[in-house]
């Protein structure tokens, strides 16, 4: 059943190949997960519902989330291949520019996602191309 909720989602997972890392939990969501965290969410909602770093503007730019990430001591990179000594992460964008997801690079140079309250999951980096989360903007490493 998990299978198929995930595959009728992202296709590319079909043909790429992925794992299921982790139970379905509602105590963090993505961008939380990419940023090493799982015990809120992260999210730059207006209301204030859920944590964003202080230091990076709460609006779902992808400047924002930019921001968020360098606060955590990432920078900016050209591509998603594994460097030893860095952790990296990927930020997702819809058709219009919006920030959908972020995913986190493992060592084994797979990256790991959590996918909204439902579970982790380890793919190749283009795994998760779809409507559903668009496509990679952004990539980002800091040191380990």
């Amino acid at each position: 059943m998990i299978k198929k909720i995930i595959e009728q989602s992202f296709p590319k997972l079909k043909k790429g190949g992925y794992s299921v890392t982790s139970p379905a939990a509602i105590e963090y969501n993505c961008i939380a997960w990419a940023a090493g965290s799982t015990d809120r969410w992260w999210w730059p909602d207006a209301q204030n519902l859920y944590f964003w770093p202080s230091g990076a503007t709460r609006t779902e730019t992808i400047e924002a989330f930019i921001r968020t990430f360098e606060t955590l001591g990432f920078t900016l990179c050209q591509d998603g291949e594994y460097e030893t000594g860095f952790e990296k992460i990927a930020i997702y964008v819809d058709s219009k520019g919006k920030p959908t997801h972020a995913a986190r690079q493992v060592t084994s140079g797979l990256w790991t996602s959590k996918l909204g309250e439902f579970v982790d999951i380890e793919h190749p980096i283009d795994g998760l191309d779809s409507s559903e989360y668009g496509l990679i903007a952004i990539i980002m490493k800091r040191p380990q």
